[in-house]
Formats: structure tokens, C-alpha cells, sequence
């Protein structure tokens, strides 16, 4: 779920002529759209997530004004954004009412994803994008989702306490963290072999040279169940869960523990499938 990665591609202009952005504290809601929103950025195909082009692109430039004026650097803002996803699942896991742990959750995941936005306009804008940027921003969604998977194993086993559902959890954590390590390995192995960081060719070096692998990509892309282990999606199918366990008024949390053997299967099943569609692909050549 990358909504932002801070100091790719899409970095602020360098100063020249027709720059001419105000300080940090004297910047307005349309000059931090205006430098920190690129043309483009809305249309990345892998990195900008869903709900950043439906509607947090539209409120994070009020945001970003705020924390320039409050003086935040890009860094900072990246941490609360960690921090926001971390504590995501652990309130999630909490053994309380499942309802209420599930609003909880959602709305700091709509907090991380706001900060997710927030954190790259004000790099942009301020021109401090930076690799070490880029790496926070990659752990932390690392983290957020992990916390937040193994936060939905602990609700589905009904508190803080050992078991199945737990287990269940932890298997869908560690399927999401190796599906992103396989992503970000590819970048990896390019470059201990000497090569550019994206493949020449585009879309087509990422389509697998077998037609049979090509068309199962093809339609698991159009399903999009893998979003399901996505925080975003995840926080939100939790909550749907939650409501329904809630409406139902069952002794265990029947919607919560289907859910959970739903993202633990995806999560297993796509991990597979993600590495043999990069092995079939022309991204290791």
C-alpha cells in the first residue's frame, strides 16, 4: 500500500526561475498543492494507493500547511506515521469490545495514511527528499501492516492470549512482510549486479514471459484480493467485521475469525505467487 514514498521520482523542481515558493511559515494550502503535489502524482501506478486519489489528496495540503507552519521536518512526520500504524494493531488486539478497538484502528489507519501524504509534500516542497527518506517510509509500512495483522489475530482469539487465531495472525504478518521483501529485493539484486533500478521496457518487464503465468497475474490483478493485507483495506474489513459480529451478537467473533483465515490464506497464497510472477518476469534481467 505505498500512498508515498518520499525522494523517488517525483521530487520537487530545483530552484529556477518561476520558483519562487514562500518561506515554510509564510506558505499557503495552495502553494504546498502546488510544489508538493506534482503533475503526475495521482497517475503512479504502483505507489500512489487508492483512497490518496479518491480523497487524501485532497485534504493532506492542509496538513502539510499545518506541520510547515509548526515547523515538522519530513522525517518526523514519518515517524508518526510509523508510529500511527504500530499502534493501529495494538489497539486493535486490545481485549476489549471488539466494535470499538476496530473504530480505534481504523481511524489511526486513516491517520497513517494521511501522514503517509503529508510527509512527501513536505519533503517536496522544502526540497529535503532523501534516501534515508525513502527507507523510513518503507519500514514503516512494513510495520503498520504486520502490527495490524497480528492485531486482528489476537481480536479473533478474543484477547491477549495464546492460540490458533494468533498463530493465524502471525502467518498473514509474515506473509505481507515477505511479499514486500520479494518487491523490494528485486531493487536489491539489480543493483548488487550492477543494473539500473527499474528494468527497461516498463509494464512490459514487469509481465511474466509465460502466457499462462501472465494471464493468472492478469486475473488476480483484476480480483485484487491481495489488497485485503493491505492496512487501508485491512482496518476497514475489520471494522466491517466487528459491525457485523456486533449486529449478530454471537459469543465468539465469527466475522472477525472468518476474515482472519481469509487474510492468512491470501497472504500465504500471494506470496507464492508474487515470486514466481517476478521469477517469470524480465524485472531480473
Amino acid at each position: 500500500m505505498e500512498a508515498e514514498l518520499p525522494g523517488q521520482h517525483d521530487s520537487a523542481a530545483p530552484p529556477g526561475d518561476g520558483d519562487q515558493r514562500p518561506h515554510r511559515k509564510g506558505a499557503r494550502v495552495a502553494d504546498v498543492r502546488r510544489y508538493g503535489q506534482p503533475p503526475g502524482l495521482k497517475d503512479r501506478r504502483n505507489e500512489e494507493h487508492w483512497a490518496g486519489r479518491l480523497y487524501m489528496r485532497d485534504v493532506s495540503p492542509y496538513f502539510g500547511w499545518l506541520a510547515l507552519r509548526l515547523g515538522f521536518s519530513p522525517n518526523q512526520l514519518t515517524y508518526m506515521m510509523m508510529a500511527s500504524g504500530v499502534i493501529a494493531g495494538a489497539v486493535v488486539s486490545l481485549p476489549a469490545p471488539e466494535l470499538w478497538t476496530a473504530i480505534g484502528g481504523a481511524v489511526l489507519i486513516q491517520v497513517y495514511l494521511l501522514l503517509d501524504c503529508v510527509d512527501g509534500e513536505v519533503a517536496r516542497y522544502l526540497r529535503q527528499t532523501s534516501v534515508a527518506g525513502v527507507f523510513l517510509d518503507r519500514i514503516g509500512h512494513y510495520l503498520s501492516e504486520i502490527s495490524l495483522l497480528v492485531g486482528l489475530g489476537f481480536m479473533a482469539q478474543g484477547g491477549w492470549k495464546n492460540g490458533g487465531w494468533v498463530e493465524l495472525g502471525l502467518v498473514a504478518a509474515l506473509g505481507a512482510a515477505l511479499i514486500k521483501a520479494e518487491t523490494d529485493n528485486v531493487v536489491v539484486a539489480r543493483a548488487k549486479s550492477g543494473l539500473a533500478a527499474d528494468p527497461t521496457g516498463g509494464d512490459r518487464a514487469l509481465r511474466p514471459r509465460s502466457t499462462g503465468i501472465a494471464l493468472a497475474r492478469q486475473a488476480a490483478s483484476m480480483l485484487r484480493f491481495h489488497r485485503i493485507i493491505g492496512a487501508v483495506e485491512l482496518s476497514l474489513l475489520i471494522l466491517a467485521a466487528a459491525v457485523l459480529d456486533t449486529v449478530l451478537g454471537t459469543e465468539t467473533p465469527a466475522a472477525v475469525r472468518v476474515l482472519t483465515v481469509a487474510v492468512a490464506a491470501v497472504a500465504v497464497l500471494q506470496t507464492l505467487l508474487h515470486l514466481v510472477s517476478i521469477l517469470a518476469s524480465r524485472r531480473l534481467k
